[in-house]
């Protein structure tokens, strides 16, 4: 083989390296989160209902893990690919307890299930179940679980946005992309 198609060979597949980790990079670091009662959004078995219970409650014609009556259990059947409820945020919220799932990290491997109970419009209570892809991811989801109550607890939901807690902070953005989501969802449409 000559010097040149040796080269041509050593530079295509440079090239065909470049297109890949292009193509796995693609959505580095972004974080999303959708409502755990959405369609698509599947339930991790380790969350307050299991998927089963609530399809059974749900055709049982009530859903009472909001607090509400039943007449509106704040679900949202959203578009997959959207990240967020398709309620509108009125900054006026009910109280009850909000389930969300938020996805992060370099190619969308970690995810953290988001339980938030509100009453009087401030976070009264989160509960974070973590699914780490890694170990490294399970240490920080662990750290920021163990720390997020002492950020958040007592705080008025309007407006909540959290820095940094405990070190970690994919985990960090994705829950406020929760907390996002946790102000449509509670939201009382007027």
């Amino acid at each position: 083989m000559t010097e040149k198609n040796t080269l041509k060979k050593s530079a295509t597949l440079a090239a065909a390296g470049l297109v890949v980790a292009g193509a796995l990079l693609a959505g580095c670091g972004e974080s999303k989160a959708t409502p755990m009662d959405d369609a698509y959004a599947g339930n991790s078995g380790e969350t307050e209902k299991s998927q089963e219970e609530q399809s059974q409650s749900q055709s049982n014609g009530s859903d009472s893990s909001d607090g509400s009556d039943g007449s509106d259990s704040g679900s949202s059947h959203n578009d997959p690919s959207t990240t967020t409820s398709d309620k509108k945020d009125t900054g006026n919220y009910k109280d009850g307890n909000y389930s969300i799932n938020g996805q992060y990290g370099p190619v969308g491997e970690d995810s953290i299930d988001v339980h938030l109970t509100i009453k009087d419009g401030n976070v009264e209570t989160v509960n974070i179940i973590g699914h780490p892809f890694t170990t490294i991811s399970k240490n920080h989801q662990d750290d920021f679980a163990k720390a997020i109550n002492g950020v958040v607890d007592g705080k008025p939901l309007k407006g909540l946005k959290v820095d940094k807690v405990a070190g970690a902070s994919w985990t960090s953005d994705a829950f406020n992309k929760a907390l996002e989501v946790a102000r449509q969802e509670a939201s009382i449409q007027e």
